[in-house]
């Protein structure tokens, strides 16, 4: 009887860890190894309501990557999928341990930060934009140079009354206010606001 216990045991726990496997598997990219856009979306659904239960801040970063298409059409898929994994790597090594990094789609990552000010985030957001830059992007197959890419990042602030759809929103009109003001910026919605009224 007693081995029979252990031998269950052993199957449980063999099934558990499977189970734990499929489960990392179904909300992980499997290119650049950060969360995917479904646990995204279940992430910023829990980390919303406990803004605002706990009135504590929010911040959500969209980022980017400058002129990724033309990048991939000149040099490839593999070279594409190169500098995604470099942009990932950047965001994984300046972000904290509650802060969680998911590819959103495409060459956009978005970046939650619970418990995290606008203030706090342009910090973040400028860390990962000049760790992205310092990078010098190397070709594996021949050892040519590519030089160096770039990203645009958007910041929203968690505003009593958001909605999941209306911080991605404002984060996305930030996004593209970095994209449309020269790129490789990092703009929050103070920024946004400043660059609307400089045209205005």
């Amino acid at each position: 009887l007693e081995a029979q216990l252990a031998d269950s045991k052993a199957q449980l726990d063999a099934l558990h860890a499977n189970l734990e496997a499929i489960r990392y598997e179904s909300l992980t990219d499997q290119l650049t190894t950060l969360a995917n856009r479904k646990h995204f979306d279940q992430t910023i659904e829990r980390a919303l309501f406990e803004a605002e239960t706990d009135g504590t801040p929010l911040s959500l970063l969209l980022t980017d990557i400058d002129h990724f298409k033309r990048f991939n059409d000149s040099y490839g898929h593999q070279t594409g999928d190169q500098v995604l994994r470099l942009v990932a790597l950047a965001v994984k090594q300046n972000i904290k341990g509650q802060d969680i990094a998911c590819r959103y789609g495409g060459e956009e990552f978005a970046i939650i930060l619970p418990r995290t000010s606008q203030k706090q985030a342009i910090a973040v957001g400028e860390h990962i934009r000049e760790a992205v830059m310092a990078k010098e992007l190397v070709k594996r197959s021949t050892g040519e140079t590519l030089g160096r890419i770039t990203v645009s990042i958007g910041i929203g602030t968690y505003r009593p009354g958001d909605t999941v759809q209306s911080l991605i929103e404002r984060t996305d009109a930030c996004l593209y206010a970095a994209k449309n003001n020269g790129r490789n910026k990092v703009v929050s919605e103070i920024d946004r606001d400043l660059l609307q009224k400089s045209v205005a």
